[in-house]
Parts: C-alpha cells; structure tokens; sequence
C-alpha cells in the first residue's frame, strides 16, 4: 500500500510540473513579425495589382496603396513606389489624414486587424484600436483629423457578415460605436 501511496503522490507531483511547464509556454505572446519556424525570402517584381486600396493625399500630389500585404506611396504622375511597411505583417487599406501628414490602415500586426496610424513615410507606427474579438477595417478620417472611424467586422451564421460604425480619437481608447448592427 505504501509503494501504491508513493507512486500516487509522485504522478500527482509530476502533474502538476508538467501544467506548470505548459503554462510558461502558454504565456508566450505570439508575433506575427517574429515567426517561430523557419522562414525564406522571395523576391517578388510586378508592374499590376488587383484587390488593392488606394488614395490620394489631400494636395492631390501622392497616392498610397497596398499591394500583397505591404504599403506603398508614390507621385501620381508616376514614378518608382516606395513601400513603407515591409515587414511580416499584413497592412492594408490606408488613407490619408486630413492634413496630408498621416496615414491610417488596418494591419495585424497587433495579432489581429486593428486600426494603427503612421507618418507618410512609414515611421512612427501607433496602434489606435486594440480590438481582440471584432476585428477592426476600412479606416476613414473625420474631417478635422482628430478622429478615426472604422467598420468593426461581425461573422456569424453568414459569411459576409455585418458591422458596426465605431469612432477613435487617433491617440487611441476605447471608441464610440455610431451604428447598431442591423440584427440587433
């Protein structure tokens, strides 16, 4: 019985190191611009883009867009694009702040889509929304420049899905939500 007890505790002790073991690892936060396998570079030319946003900055000179996950600015009369967000992230949909200065865009960088904003060249990268459920897109302006809005997206039985208008200061915080879902 003695040899039955010891060996009942001893399963129990090497339990509970193991949960304990697993819940450092759990605490790992993920980053989606530090993988955690192997990765390989591929160099990728193109002249065309289909399923692309863009936009045009307020003084009409440069246009923004995303192409294949990375955003690019450019003059419009044309010229060389210079991408402005390469990294491991999936960054889309930006738009141009009122002034010219800024731009707004979706990105998964945070570990899902949320709204960030960035100088016109790229730095000073800002996370605006934090949304971990409802993921955030489709950036807009107000026409002061202080506010951004955004659709936060809703799937359920549908595929398309439907989504509520939510209002951020461009410094961040929890929103105002302008709309009710039309299932509500």
């Amino acid at each position: 019985m003695k040899k039955f007890s010891l060996l009942i505790v001893l399963i129990s002790l090497s339990t509970l190191l193991f949960a304990e073991e697993k819940n450092k690892d759990d605490e790992k936060k993920w980053d989606v611009n530090n993988p955690l396998g192997a990765t390989s570079t591929a160099k990728i030319n193109t002249t065309t883009g289909t399923w692309m946003n863009l936009d045009v900055s307020p003084d009409g000179k440069i246009i923004t867009f995303d192409l294949l996950g990375d955003i690019y600015t450019m003059p419009i009369t044309g010229g060389k694009a210079t991408n402005i967000t390469n990294s491991m992230a999936w960054d889309m949909q930006p738009r141009f702040s009122p002034d010219g200065k800024s731009i707004a865009f979706t990105t998964d960088q945070g570990g899902g889509d949320n709204i960030w904003t960035m100088n016109i060249d790229g730095t000073n990268q800002k996370q605006v929304t934090k949304e971990k459920f409802r993921l955030l897109n489709q950036p807009a302006w107000s026409t002061d420049g202080q506010y951004i809005i955004a659709r936060k997206h809703f799937t359920g039985m549908r595929s398309i899905g439907s989504g509520e208008i939510w209002m951020y200061h461009k410094s961040g915080g929890d929103g105002v939500q302008l709309n009710k879902r039309p299932n509500e």
